[in-house]
């Protein structure tokens, strides 16, 4: 186990060319489970790829275990990786695979069936041992893959979505699998994902990346309920929190088709603040009301049915909300539904900077279709 930090980290590639990862900065704990997420092109796999030594940072400085590693190759990093492909030998059976790196550092033949054997059992392989990688099913080589890493006992796991290749059903197993393989090992663990699920079902911290900078690190509870940027608001949450532009005079926020009125407390925060607003909700926040007090009116254009929830797109004025409805409902296209929120489920952002400008700040919401 270790403690990774990364300090100013960057990566640049050609002379002139923009940072593909930016002044990135993080202290994990020893043996903490950190998830990487973001979207294609973030720079979560080049951070994940820095760390392992596969790229050379252009800046800054990569410690584990107080080492500085910038300039050391990846042999001696004391880490192991999983890719998104399996990279197993073909031509090696599973207990071979396991076991090749160990052979390399020409360990003992009893040594090295001792830490296969150990890494099957807490994997649930040991079946598999003699079996070539043609005769597994995905998630069997998967977990051959995560045993060739175990059995190198390292410092650091780093992980590159490694579910990826997986069917639904699978990765949900998978993803479960991993976490308590994590709490059983402890080893200070590096999670890349764009899948905001996976993150928020395996990280004990996350750090969400966006054109290779850090938008926010923080637990998943607190990324959800306090969001520091509309970014990571729309990103973290499935299905996606929506977002009405409204204008703000005199503690009320209006917009098209509604009309939100601000507690004394918040009205106070905005009253210094000229200009329009970003005002969020997230789906599962919305529920049917009578009309009488918060309420969203609308026109129904998109209904999906899945049996726990039902989950609803409704035109409001010009934009659309998603609701997402608990239980089975049934609901038309073309039907008018009115829909109530919590006031402190909502969340207010800046329209220039897309930064939060205040967390559950609204007090009243009185929403009027148009």
């Amino acid at each position: 186990m270790a403690i990774v930090e990364l300090k100013n980290v960057a990566k640049r590639y050609g002379s002139s060319g923009s940072n593909a990862v930016e002044n990135f900065n993080l202290t994990t704990r020893d043996g903490e489970f950190v998830v990487l997420v973001g979207p294609s092109g973030c720079g979560k796999s080049t951070t994940m790829r820095m760390i392992a030594g596969l790229e050379r940072n252009t800046d800054g400085e990569i410690l584990i275990g107080g080492r500085d590693v910038s300039q050391v190759p990846p042999k001696e990093r004391d880490i192991a990786m999983v890719f998104q492909s399996y990279a197993l030998y073909p031509h090696m059976t599973v207990a071979e695979n396991m076991a090749f790196s160990l052979k390399l550092k020409k360990r003992s033949a009893t040594e090295i069936k001792a830490q296969v054997d150990d890494a099957a059992r807490t994997l649930g392989i040991e079946q598999l041992l003699e079996r070539k990688p043609r005769e597994l099913s995905g998630g069997q080589r998967q977990r051959v893959a995560l045993g060739r890493a175990i059995v190198r006992s390292p410092q650091v796991f780093l992980m590159d979505e490694p579910l990826s290749n997986l069917d639904a059903k699978l990765r949900v197993d998978m993803r479960a699998e991993i976490v308590k393989l994590h709490k059983r090992l402890k080893v200070t663990t590096f999670y890349v994902t764009h899948d905001q699920v996976e993150a928020m079902t395996m990280g004990e911290r996350i750090v969400v990346m966006k054109d290779g900078q850090i938008q926010q690190i923080d637990t998943p509870i607190n990324l959800y309920e306090h969001p520091a940027n509309r970014f990571v608001a729309g990103f973290i949450g499935n299905p996606s929190m929506n977002f009405l532009r409204a204008s703000h005079v005199d503690g009320v926020l209006e917009g098209e088709g509604f009309r939100l009125t601000l507690d004394p407390a918040h009205a106070k925060t905005m009253a210094a603040r000229a200009g329009d607003v970003w005002v969020g909700v997230r789906p599962e926040h919305l529920e049917d009301t009578d009309g009488e007090g918060n309420a969203i009116a609308g026109e129904v254009e998109v209904v999906e049915t899945l049996g726990s929830v039902t989950v609803v797109q409704l035109r409001v004025g010009e934009r659309f909300v998603t609701a997402q409805l608990s239980g089975h409902r049934r609901i038309e296209v073309g039907e008018r539904l009115t829909l109530g929120c919590a006031s402190d489920k909502l969340h207010l952002f800046d329209v220039e900077s897309d930064e939060v400008i205040a967390r559950n700040s609204v007090s009243a919401l009185n929403a009027v279709a148009t």
